[in-house]
């Protein structure tokens, strides 16, 4: 069994660790809906010399099997045969693009315990064989609107490590683990063959230990936010290791010039602008080794020049002991994120459904990819979720959509990076399933016109149409506190 011999292992190279004993809320009653919403509830902190471990051993899908979705949804296989999608992202004309990457090589472990780490992170994804290649921008299109997709192309290949993208002006801007590349690109092509220019460099590697960067397209054109994770769990790499790290940069799309916009956010991803507000939300992972219900992670509006904790704190003033030398200056300005998710559900994606053609339970909220736990002993996340808005704000306990990756101890997939396809559909990227799910209004009702991921201008929901156009659409004509030593 997978998770005994990663136990074992565990034992083996741990080494030495501060054992402190666990509350009851620590154990497997917990629940972990007590962790959802805007107050979770935080248990005392536990550190084992064994930290919790349940992997769950990656099998794929059965030709005919899917997730599973509510009444009044229809879900399908949208692409298969993909390596890795972690992203998808759609163009002013409906074209889908879906990123698939790995992380970058050669990382350097900083303790023992990260040599188990790897190798359980190539169980959860599901690639302890022979490796497919990977680092490829697909496009998808889908050319009557029917929700199949017509054509695909491999728009771009061998890149490092892709996770984050945006258009706008005839440019693809594709954030790698080390740079903002810009391409030049017209809608309609179904190749890239133009060298492309740095935007930006990033922080990458020797280390990179969060190495997937995404990217959001502010909405009046000017700047790109692109979000970096930190080097580290818990600054074991050292304070120096985490500059412009655990953070998001703002960056001027123009001149490539960048601020940092806002940090203490130790692993955030699925930035995206609420077209309600249009304010920039993330999903942010949470700091590890504090017990199996430490720390939620989190979905949160990003106000600029914020401070969000980590690493000295968590969920506002909560103290993460662990930090030396402490610096109360900085937990004095730390500020609670939004909405709790839960602890280790790996909340990798985030798409807002204001415009889509979704039904009404569906028409203003939040969808969340949870790539799911697997440093805690039950089985956390692992599926899309949906938290209602209302005036911009979440208003209610999330909802599940789209479930059935865990089938016993086995995952047959493991949901990431969410997005609106062209017809008003969600996608989800399935990177251990290599594959891209479409979850559609059951009635087949479709946006009139594609609405592009890096459109937000619309303020409410579009008219659906009743049924598929039989033609394509036209395409669519701010410094936060620095983590200092």
């Amino acid at each position: 069994m997978v998770s005994s011999r990663i136990l074992l292992s565990a034992a083996l190279l741990s080494g030495v660790a501060v054992i402190l004993p666990a509350c009851s809320e620590q154990d497997g009653n917990f629940d972990p809906s007590q962790q959802i919403g805007a107050d979770p509830v935080l248990p005392e902190p536990s550190r084992n010399l064994i930290p919790d471990l349940k992997v769950a051993e990656v099998i794929g899908w059965k030709d005919g099997e899917t997730p599973t979705v509510p009444e009044g949804l229809k879900i399908t296989l949208y692409q298969k045969d993909l390596v890795n999608p972690r992203t998808v992202h759609t163009l002013p004309n409906g074209d889908v693009l879906v990123v698939q990457s790995r992380a970058p090589a050669g990382e350097p472990p900083s303790r023992p315990k990260d040599i188990i780490r790897g190798w359980i992170m190539s169980i959860a994804h599901g690639e302890t064989g022979e490796q497919k290649p990977s680092n490829i921008i697909t496009l998808l299109r889908d050319s009557n609107r029917d929700g199949t997709v017509d054509e695909r192309h491999e728009l771009l290949t061998k890149l490092d490590s892709p996770f984050g993208v945006a258009f706008a002006d005839n440019t693809l801007y594709v954030a790698t683990s080390s740079n903002i590349m810009a391409y030049p690109y017209e809608l309609g092509q179904n190749e890239i063959t133009a060298e492309p220019k740095i935007l930006t460099p990033l922080p990458g590697g020797p280390i990179n230990h969060h190495w997937t960067k995404d990217l959001a397209l502010s909405p009046d054109g000017t700047m790109l936010y692109v979000s970096v994770g930190s080097n580290s769990n818990i600054v074991e790499n050292g304070i120096e290791a985490e500059k412009n790290r655990a953070a998001i940069l703002q960056v001027d799309r123009q001149t490539g010039a960048f601020k940092l916009f806002a940090s203490g956010l130790r692993n955030p991803n699925g930035l995206a602008f609420n077209p309600e507000s249009k304010e920039l939300w993330a999903v942010i992972n949470e700091r590890d080794e504090l017990g199996p219900n430490l720390v939620p992670d989190y979905m949160t509006s990003v106000k600029e020049n914020a401070f969000y904790g980590w690493p000295w704190s968590y969920y506002g003033n909560h103290v993460d002991a662990r930090v030396y030398p402490p610096r109360p200056d900085m937990v004095e300005k730390a500020i609670k994120p939004d909405y709790a998710l839960s602890s280790h559900v790996a909340a990798l994606g985030l798409t807002f459904s204001l415009n889509s053609a979704l039904p009404a339970p569906y028409a203003n909220g939040a969808f969340i990819g949870e790539h799911g736990s697997w440093n805690r002993n039950a089985f956390n996340g692992y599926r899309v979720t949906y938290v209602p808005f209302e005036n911009g704000k979440p208003a209610g306990k999330t909802q599940d959509v789209v479930t059935g990756f865990i089938q016993g101890d086995k995952a047959r997939g493991r949901p990431v990076g969410v997005g609106i396809d062209g017809t008003g559909a969600l996608l989800v990227a399935d990177d251990a399933g290599n594959a891209v799910w479409r979850v559609a209004a059951a009635d087949g009702t479709v946006t009139p016109a594609p609405v592009a991921t890096d459109d937000v201008s619309a303020s409410g929901p579009a008219s659906p149409a009743s049924a598929p156009a039989s033609q394509p659409a036209a395409p669519a004509a701010p410094s936060a506190p620095a983590i200092q030593p």
